[in-house]
């Protein structure tokens, strides 16, 4: 009975004990859950704080948000990812790529966030992965058929459009067609009202009119921007002034025209307004005269003409003079165009491209057409970053792009959502390259929006690049080697805002040992600007980095066509970079679109600093006393191309009283390239 008593006993203890461990865990699990509830809502609020925080430009204090979310709920990979965004916007890609990775490793973001890592990693390199000696491969093509209509015949040279479109001159047709990003005729021009004769090439003048060689015509057809005749230059002979069979077009700085002629045998020269001023390329005692000139392009004033018998690249001055080889005969079998493309030229010659260094006339092969059946008369670098190739015997138009563009695709991002009006919710999205080249031109039909996967209906309300006023901040260098050029830096202030005709905001920042604001407002307000006026006072030495950082901050909400106007010296001693590296500053103009242009008030060789961010911002160095003065420089910073469109749709989910997290995701597609996106936003509080 005791023994019996004690297992009764001991049963029960055993009962009453593992009931008692289930209970405590229980309540360990209960505990543990009520914290992660409540962190989760604090997580929640600060992370709603830092997306709206991001939305209004504001990307240091978005960062502090998310990493407040972070404390209470650590390796959340939504808020990761944001937090990676907020990075990447202020310039840090370094951290941006660390915290993509860290939501990777968790399993998140899937092919599209690898490919945002794997973009940004690579725009970190070097240059030179992305060189002028890099393969292209035929992406696409225009059609010369339209169902049993033809649409174009013997194509033989293209120009290329800031809004994207390309003009094309068709050889056979006598006319010229304006084809948009899609590849699709938006508009035909035949030019005189007795039409085209036999059209060879099309340049686009400083003025920014047409200028179409007819090589039967045996003159040249001036056109206005949108292709209507607007009068003649030349006339057929052999004088100074006339033609036969002209052929390929440049413009030098001066507005002078020169055009290679077939029958002729030479290069004549025309005046901006017109008016013959002289021919050359005949045999002279140290040049055998031309065979048979064809492409002609005008670099730095030197005058290069390709001749198709010859195979090679002569060089000229303006005058005319011959002043020796630039490639060497025989290079190519029968070269046909010579089209700048940055610091190279494009080249036909029968099937292929090559691209040659205009500086030491190396050469590269480009691209490879067809098998030798094919005759290539002209290759030119469209808006996009590709280049057009017209094949004249095969009858095709194609789109050369780089093998790593086709297989990477676009880089799509939204860079804000607009919210205030819910349920209409407007979008920023900007679509560029993998090398960070804009993609202008596209159209409703070269998106795809969907909310929560499911598609929804909007409309393209416009693209930036198609914007003709600009936001600008002058950066004025306060070192003491300033002090001896205040009268040219007041005409040069006074000549910029002056060209800005009263449109845009214009604000200056004064670069001393601590950087300050010194005036926003409308240009107009600053057509007595004196450098006396300005509270910075002149420092020995400038601390540039904060003063360009504070110059960029202004600048993010700003118009979508923005930049910084940086006048100084040159001397390279009292400007220090010491909180801020080079990359980093370039970084946050290039992620958030902003350009650095240099205005130079001496001769002097501007700071490798300087010089670095200029040229890695899409910038511009200007000097102030060059002969075309600074009045283009606003008019070139609204020129650079933008990829930024801006889509309105009408939301049907439900935001929960504004705390909801409401998913959107757009596709881009443009001939067989795509790239895609995906955000979110929250809609106003109730």
């Amino acid at each position: 009975m005791k023994k019996t008593a004690a297992i009764l006993t001991s049963v029960l203890f055993l009962t009453v004990s593992a009931f008692s461990q289930v209970n405590l865990k229980d309540t360990a699990r209960e505990e543990n859950q009520k914290t992660r509830t409540a962190n989760s809502g604090f997580a929640e609020e600060e992370f709603r704080r830092g997306v709206q925080s991001y939305y209004r430009g504001a990307f240091n204090e978005s960062i502090m948000e998310f990493e407040k979310a972070l404390s209470y709920l650590p390796g959340e990979p939504l808020v990761l990812d944001w937090l990676g965004k907020a990075y990447y916007r202020a310039g840090i890609e370094g951290a941006a790529l660390q915290q993509w990775n860290y939501a990777i490793d968790s399993g998140y973001g899937g092919i599209l966030l690898q490919n945002r890592v794997e973009v940004v990693s690579n725009r970190r390199v070097t240059e030179s992965e992305y060189g002028f000696n890099q393969r292209y491969t035929e992406s696409g093509s225009y059609p010369n058929t339209n169902g049993n209509n033809l649409i174009y015949s013997q194509p033989v040279s293209s120009l290329s459009n800031p809004d994207g479109s390309i003009w094309v001159v068709a050889y056979g047709t006598n006319e010229i067609l304006r084809f948009n990003a899609n590849g699709i005729v938006v508009k035909k021009s035949g030019g005189p009202i007795n039409g085209f004769d036999r059209p060879m090439d099309i340049i686009r003048l400083k003025d920014g009119n047409l200028a179409v060689s007819e090589s039967a015509g045996d003159r040249i057809s001036i056109l206005n921007p949108e292709g209507n005749f607007i009068k003649y230059i030349g006339s057929k002979g052999r004088k100074i002034g006339q033609l036969v069979g002209p052929q390929y077009l440049a413009e030098d700085e001066f507005g002078n025209i020169y055009v290679t002629e077939f029958g002729n045998n030479r290069v004549s020269v025309f005046d901006s307004e017109g008016n013959g001023l002289l021919f050359f390329g005949g045999k002279t005692s140290d040049f055998p005269g031309f065979k048979s000139p064809t492409g002609i392009a005008v670099i730095d004033g030197r005058i290069l003409v390709a001749d198709s018998v010859l195979g090679g690249i002569y060089e000229f001055d303006r005058a005319g003079n011959y002043t020796g080889v630039f490639v060497n005969d025989k290079t190519f079998a029968r070269p046909e165009s010579l089209k700048q493309w940055g610091s190279h030229l494009l080249v036909t010659d029968k099937n292929r491209v090559y691209a040659v260094d205009s500086s030491d006339g190396s050469v590269y092969e480009n691209s490879v057409v067809g098998k030798g059946k094919n005759i290539l008369t002209s290759a030119a670098s469209d808006r996009n970053g590709n280049i057009i190739v017209t094949d004249f015997k095969a009858n095709e138009i194609y789109v050369m792009s780089k093998m790593t563009e086709l297989v990477g695709g676009f880089y799509v991002q939204f860079e804000r959502v607009i919210s205030d009006n819910f349920p209409e919710v407007t979008v920023e999205v900007r679509v560029e390259n993998r090398r960070r080249q804009p993609v202008v031109g596209l159209e409703a039909s070269n998106f795809f929006m969907t909310e929560g996967k499911k598609p929804v209906e909007f409309e393209l309300m416009g693209q930036a690049n198609n914007n003709d006023v600009a936001d600008i901040t002058i950066l004025i260098d306060r070192s003491l080697s300033m002090k001896a050029y205040e009268d040219r830096l007041n005409a040069a202030v006074r000549e910029i805002t002056a060209s800005m005709n009263g449109n845009g905001t214009v604000n200056i920042v004064s670069a001393g040992a601590i950087p300050v604001q010194e005036f926003t407002g409308n240009p107009s307000q600053l057509s007595d600007f004196s450098a006396r006026a300005l509270k910075c006072p002149y420092s020995k030495t400038v601390a540039a980095d904060l003063a360009v950082r504070l110059a960029s901050n202004g600048l993010i909400n700003a118009e979508k066509k923005r930049g910084i106007i940086f006048i100084t010296a040159g001397e390279s001693k009292d400007l220090t970079y010491t909180q801020y590296g080079l990359s980093d500053l370039t970084t946050y103009m290039n992620n958030n679109a902003i350009s650095f242009s240099t205005i130079q008030l001496t001769q002097t060789a501007l700071s490798d600093e300087t010089s670095y961010i200029t040229n890695d911002t899409t910038g511009t160095s200007y000097y102030i006393y060059r002969p075309e003065g600074l009045s283009s420089v606003i008019s070139d910073i609204i020129g650079l191309p933008s990829g930024l469109y801006q889509l309105k749709y009408r939301s049907n989910l439900s935001t929960e009283y504004g705390r909801k997290y409401l998913p959107v995701e757009i596709e881009t597609y443009l001939l067989n390239r795509s790239g895609r996106d995906e955000t979110g936003y929250f809609a106003p509080l109730q």
